[in-house]
């Protein structure tokens, strides 16, 4: 039986081997955010991708216990900001528990999310769908507002930050 839901049953890779594997794989660094009166929350999501240019859509996962999960549902909008090579204490202080991690932070509001002051590509979303899957939620926003800049990108790979430095055409 080949098909999605198939896999009850099946044998299942070890958890330590697959997290290896995918620790070899760069991903972007974002920091995902919302808020709730205007108070910002927000948390370090490399499980970020485009998904759809027409309509303009990008995907981003979180844990299902995730409190900006919560709020994300709650209002049905949020704000991506792709970090930037530099940024690395950013990604490390979002990452961590807690409900201070703007607490020295600049940022401010930028069509209607908290945006992280400095460097960066920044996307405002509207909640299109929320999938579970696994122990975590995919989350499908519709892109309403994108605003870009040229940077080298902050990369998560091998359990530590870095970049591309140079891309063959």
């Amino acid at each position: 039986m080949d098909g999605v839901g198939a896999s009850q049953g099946r044998d299942q890779v070890d958890a330590t081997v697959f997290r290896d594997t995918l620790a070899r794989v760069p991903t972007p660094v974002t920091v995902v955010t919302s808020h709730v009166d205007r108070k910002p929350h927000g948390t370090t999501v490399s499980a970020f991708s485009s998904l759809s240019l027409d309509p303009p859509m990008i995907l981003v996962s979180l844990d299902q216990r995730s409190d900006l999960l919560k709020i994300i549902s709650d209002t049905g909008r949020f704000g991506v900001n792709v970090l930037a090579v530099g940024q690395q204490t950013l990604a490390t202080a979002f990452a961590r528990k807690g409900d201070d991690k703007f607490a020295d932070v600049a940022w401010y509001m930028d069509h209607g999310a908290p945006r992280l002051a400095g460097k960066g590509q920044w996307l405002v979303c509207r909640t299109e769908q929320l999938i579970t899957a696994g122990d975590h939620v995919i989350i499908i926003g519709l892109v309403e507002h994108a605003d870009t800049h040229s940077f080298e990108p902050l990369l998560y790979r091998q359990r530590s930050y870095g970049t591309v430095t140079h891309m063959r055409s």
